[in-house]
């Protein structure tokens, strides 16, 4: 329990964290980028989540609009998502064990 209020906080500070400066279509594709590769991670260990597609795809939809502060949040939030999914497969590879009746 206590990982999950721990990551829980770490995506919402990470989420929120203001930017100095509009973002550029060049900053929207080296988020973008980074996120894709974390998701195609997290994809590869059978544990991609939903909400981790649709951060991508509301990051492509702000892209093609023209709101590059709005396509590189989205493209983070995924980003830091499909990490909490690859971090949350990682943990629980070995952790059911210790749930385990013996």
């Amino acid at each position: 329990m206590k990982r999950t209020g721990f990551l829980a906080i770490l995506l919402a500070s990470t989420i929120t964290m203001p930017s100095a400066r509009a973002a550029t279509e060049a900053d929207y594709k080296a988020a973008y980028a980074a996120a894709e590769v974390a998701s195609k991670e997290a994809a590869g260990m059978r544990n991609q989540w939903t909400v981790t597609v649709s951060a991508l795809a509301a990051a492509k939809k702000a892209a093609d609009g023209g709101d590059f502060d709005r396509a590189t949040a989205a493209a983070k939030e995924a980003e830091a998502l499909a990490k909490a999914s690859i971090y949350q497969a990682t943990s629980e590879k070995e952790a059911w064990k210790a749930m385990e009746i013996r």
